[in-house]
């Protein structure tokens, strides 16, 4: 039986996984890269060898499990380095393997055909956010087509390099930062009006988090629902903490710690903006849109 693999190398995160020609999952890994740690204009020396170590490991376990279709997409830090190609480059003659660098548009179509997957059918349009390090995605659709898409570079790694400057954030720190998010995503308060999003869908990054701590509404297979009310009993307890303090909690893993605040500023921001009720948490994201397509094409 063939199998299939997606590699999604992420801002913050590699991720791999591979399935049976059947769907069924039989390997999965993540590895915490940090490609943006000096910053996401180019990759710093430590950074650009943990990528290719991790590479070098990932092209380990694809001839373990003798894999015979791969896919490799590159995102956000790859697109904006100025040594990305380089990377792109170093990892072919290291594995083999092809990276394909990806517009944040075919990223976001690429999310919504994972999270389509994963969560109940969309009745009403629904806003679906996947949160990186170096971009995040929003999407309007229902389930049976997407609105509107746009990717913007605006992922943890780039908010936090840009606005948090103090440990823990500070007030005003908070309030630059929600400045700032307004005035960027300019291009969604006219999609949301234009289309309208009675749901929030989060992919990705923190929300993993959220799950994992909050109580759920309702759970699925590969989907929670969570209470706005109990995102912000979580954002107000989390929010003012150091990184210190967070790498300290059980709840907050140590990948994680650093980047949180801004994080949860950020859906904070839209949960408030547009008084959602809910959070529709969603285990599928890109990579899982990536092995949908590849079995559509292999039909």
């Amino acid at each position: 039986m063939n199998r299939y693999a997606v590699i999604d190398l992420g801002t913050n995160t590699f991720h791999l996984l591979i399935v049976e020609q059947n769907g069924q999952k039989i390997y999965q890994e993540r590895r915490f890269v940090k490609l943006a740690e000096n910053g996401i204009e180019c990759i710093g020396e430590k950074p650009f060898q943990r990528g290719i170590q991790t590479m070098l490991h990932f092209h380990l376990v694809l001839q373990k499990f003798n894999v015979q279709q791969v896919q490799a997409f590159g995102t956000a830090a790859l697109r904006t380095a100025s040594n990305g190609e380089a990377f792109i480059e170093e990892v072919e003659e290291s594995t083999g393997i092809e990276v394909q660098l990806i517009s944040g548009e075919r990223e976001a179509a690429l999310i919504q055909k994972g999270v389509a997957q994963a969560i109940p059918p969309l009745d009403a349009n629904s806003l679906i956010m996947d949160i990186g390090g170096g971009s995040v995605e929003l999407i309007i659709a229902n389930q049976h087509q997407v609105f509107w898409a746009q990717s913007f570079p605006i992922g943890v790694a780039v908010l936090y390099r840009q606005f948090q400057q103090n440990d823990p954030i500070t007030q005003e720190e908070v309030q630059t930062l929600e400045n700032f998010l307004h005035d960027t995503l300019s291009p969604l308060h006219q999609a949301i009006a234009q289309y309208g999003a009675s749901q929030f869908v989060g992919a990705s990054g923190t929300f993993d988090v959220l799950e994992d701590n909050l109580p759920h509404v309702e759970t699925g297979e590969h989907y929670c629902i969570i209470r706005a009310k109990d995102f912000f009993k979580y954002y107000q307890y989390t929010l003012f903490t150091t990184v210190a303090e967070r790498l300290n909690r059980r709840d907050i893993p140590e990948a994680r710690a650093e980047l949180l605040a801004v994080a949860l500023v950020l859906i904070a921001f839209l949960l408030k903006k547009y008084q959602f009720e809910q959070i529709i948490i969603s285990e599928f994201a890109m990579k899982e849109g990536m092995l949908a397509e590849m079995f559509e094409n292999n039909q």
